[in-house]
């Protein structure tokens, strides 16, 4: 199992944030009142029961939801998490939020997003992977290389998708990779998906370090949350010349005013079942002080609200680039435009892990795989020209860069609705 990601408590709804955002975007665009439905309501909305045979031989059941929130643009696209909060409401969320990150970055996709109440850090592999099948199994006629396109999540890696590729390939009697991204190598995995939200995160905070006229040479950074986005995005950030003084887990917060060697710590967590806890060349302080560090970037990388209305006014970094879906509370919004901090938000800055497993679902379609050279220049060429088209809207309408992203993508998703025409 993978290394899940801890996060505080959520103060905020995951999805009142997504609608206050998207109706303060909504407000800016000239696009006529009846489209406000089409681009809010979920296309569909699944949760089924899964009996799953426990180690012990009882049979438990669990809940599984997956919401297709659009498909206007083209299949759906989303992950699939584990986690014993999974709620109706945050999956809504973050299958909306799946459909503007991939508009904004200009794929084919809308957004989706599925879940399973469960907790995966009690279950044994056996448990987990029946349960996996079942739910594939449950999600047959909504799952589809041109339908809905499911990924890793928290709580989910390439083992998960692993299976979900075979019980789906079983139901139909042919293999059929492309269902699924975020797998093996060898079950036609793209080169790069691993580090590719991370990478993302990288070229999105140097676009906006440039904005800002900040050196990376003499910069530092805070990464909140060190999984799979923020372990790679503090180490690439380092390659540029980043110097990172503190990072997190669920065991605390590490400091080193003379900067943390990432690549150390990051050997140090997989020697040590994935936690920092016991990292003895940095100084332990807590998640909270972490946030607060003055540092020229600050990049969230854990889970929905870990930065509120209660600690925004005292983060001191000039730049937050969102790694997670959701880390600021839309009460949180407010107090960072006033202080004056540039914020890539999530939608933009953490769309690099479904480019790549666009470009993992290419690849499959086309049966040849790209090196990843290629990968990763088409993925920072990507993630680059979104950060330009949302930062240049930014200033037209004199906006904060979320409320941008937002407008960027939900012009998209409109304009493509238009064309294709309703009824």
């Amino acid at each position: 199992m993978t290394y899940i990601e801890p996060a505080p408590l959520q103060h905020e709804s995951p999805l009142e944030s997504m609608k206050q955002r998207f109706n303060e975007a909504f407000k800016l665009l000239n696009i006529s009142p009846e489209m406000y439905d089409i681009l809010m309501v979920p296309r569909k909305q699944v949760v089924v029961g899964l009996p799953v045979t426990m180690d012990d031989g009882s049979v438990k059941v669990f809940e599984g939801i997956r919401v297709v929130h659009s498909t206007i643009l083209g299949p759906s696209k989303g992950g699939i998490r584990f986690d014993p909060d999974v709620n109706m409401d945050e999956v809504k969320a973050l299958a909306a939020w799946m459909t503007w990150k991939c508009a904004v970055v200009d794929i084919p996709y809308g957004g989706a997003k599925g879940g399973i109440r469960c907790n995966p850090r009690e279950m044994s592999t056996g448990e987990i992977e029946r349960l996996m099948r079942a739910y594939t199994g449950a999600m047959l006629d909504v799952f589809g290389p041109d339908r809905d396109i499911p990924a890793p999540d928290m709580g989910t890696s390439e083992r998960e998708m692993a299976w979900l590729m075979d019980e789906y390939s079983k139901s139909y009697g042919m293999t059929v990779n492309a269902v699924v991204t975020g797998k093996p190598l060898v079950l036609g995995g793209s080169l790069g998906r691993k580090e590719a939200t991370g990478r993302g995160v990288m070229t999105a905070s140097i676009s906006a370090m440039e904005k800002l006229r900040i050196n990376p040479y003499r910069a530092t950074a805070a990464v909140q949350g060190f999984g799979n986005v923020g372990s790679h995005a503090a180490a690439l950030l380092q390659e540029r010349g980043v110097k990172v003084l503190g990072i997190s887990d669920v065991t605390g917060a590490y400091y080193n005013e003379n900067g943390i060697d990432i690549l150390k710590a990051m050997r140090y967590r997989d020697q040590h079942k994935g936690l920092l806890e016991g990292y003895s060349e940095a100084t332990k302080i807590t998640n909270e002080e972490l946030l607060t560090l003055p540092v020229d970037l600050l990049v969230p990388a854990a889970k929905e609200d870990v930065i509120t209305d209660d600690n925004a006014g005292g983060i001191q970094a000039k730049l937050i680039v969102e790694g997670a879906n959701g880390p600021t509370s839309a009460s949180a919004d407010e107090i960072i435009n006033e202080k004056g901090i540039l914020v890539v938000p999530d939608i933009l800055a953490n769309a690099g892990g479904v480019t790549v497993s666009y470009f993992e679902w290419v690849q499959n379609r086309i049966g040849y795989k790209w090196t990843l050279d290629r990968i990763n220049r088409r993925s920072d060429r990507i993630m680059k020209d979104a950060f330009d088209r949302v930062y240049n809207t930014s200033q037209e309408y004199k906006v904060p860069m979320r409320i941008a992203a937002y407008m960027v993508a939900m012009k998209k998703v409109a304009d493509t609705y238009k064309f294709r025409g309703g009824y």
